[in-house]
């Protein structure tokens, strides 16, 4: 079955990423807080980042993850791209929001940075601003945290929050005879994904119906509909169509993670995933030819080394 992966690579290209983790009571709270806290974070083109689920913690997650107070957990990654200007202030504006405008809203939440580094953002500093002059740093959970006093009681968090250098944009494309076929191939790709941590997709659901090119012939739109690898538009004027026969439907999944390494690991498992779905015709990835980014993540990488 590996002669329907296509000999070619996803063009990943670098990005710096920040990671936390949202406690709280119960699942259902907690996931109330992750939907809201990763909304609007599917693609960087006209979103302030990219976020998404890396991996539950604590009771019901990851067991080489234990949180701070014993509650579930979930951590969350965002990322921009490290070519855009003012990057740096671009990812903290953008936790800044999520945290205040969504965990700190929703009850019985806190907010924990999930790592350690050495370039941080005072993020809990400036939420606790919101306490109007009556929040104060306690020790809470073996660590020195801002508590703020809400309505609903309290609501804690971190001091400091790291950001990393990431990769960001690897990506691969599922085409199948169906479009029940495609989405099932990427569906399992992305619970592949969720068994390797350090790693999101950001899409909703983590998959991509409406796979774009860079630009459009609209001089206001940065980028369109994949005109050649759009199944109704083969034979259509003017299209250079490149879907291969048979091909009724194409899903795609983005890939996201703290390296290049981690990203490769996260595609060779999805890859194996969707293979196993029936329907599936060719499995292959986008890439602009070196020109968007360095981190080429192959799909064949016997072949092809990741550099």
């Amino acid at each position: 079955m590996t002669d329907l992966v296509e000999d070619t690579y996803a063009e990943a290209f670098r990005s710096i990423y920040t990671e936390f983790l949202i406690t709280a009571r119960d699942r259902r709270w907690l996931d109330i807080a992750l939907n809201a806290a990763t909304g609007h974070g599917s693609s960087s083109i006209m979103c302030d980042c990219e976020a998404g689920l890396d991996r539950y913690a604590g009771p019901g997650g990851d067991p080489s993850f234990s949180t701070p107070d014993g509650r579930p957990g979930a951590i969350v990654q965002l990322h921009v791209p490290r070519f855009w200007k003012n990057r740096e202030a671009a990812l903290e504006k953008a936790l800044l929001a999520r945290v205040c405008q969504n965990v700190l809203t929703c009850p019985t939440t806190r907010c924990f940075a999930a790592s350690t580094g050495d370039n941080y953002f005072r993020l809990g500093r400036k939420l606790a601003f919101f306490g109007d002059g009556f929040e104060k740093i306690e020790q809470r959970y073996d660590r020195q945290m801002w508590v703020v006093p809400t309505m609903g009681g309290e609501f804690c968090i971190d001091r400091r929050f790291p950001w990393f250098d990431g990769v960001m944009g690897g990506n691969l494309w599922f085409m199948a005879t169906s479009e029940e076929a495609s989405l099932q191939a990427a569906e399992a790709a992305v619970a592949a994904c969720e068994g390797i941590p350090g790693v999101i997709t950001p899409f909703p659901g983590g998959v991509a119906a409406s796979g774009s090119k860079a630009g459009s012939r609209y001089k206001f739109l940065f980028a369109s509909t994949n005109d050649q690898f759009c199944p109704t538009l083969k034979g259509h004027p003017g299209v250079e169509s490149k879907i291969p026969d048979g091909v009724a439907s194409v899903m795609e999944i983005i890939i996201n993670g703290r390296d290049l390494a981690t990203v490769s690991t996260a595609t060779q498992a999805s890859i194996q995933a969707a293979l196993q779905v029936p329907g599936i015709v060719r499995i292959t990835a986008g890439n602009y030819g070196g020109r968007l980014g360095k981190s080429w993540v192959w799909l064949k990488p016997e072949n092809h080394p990741a550099g």
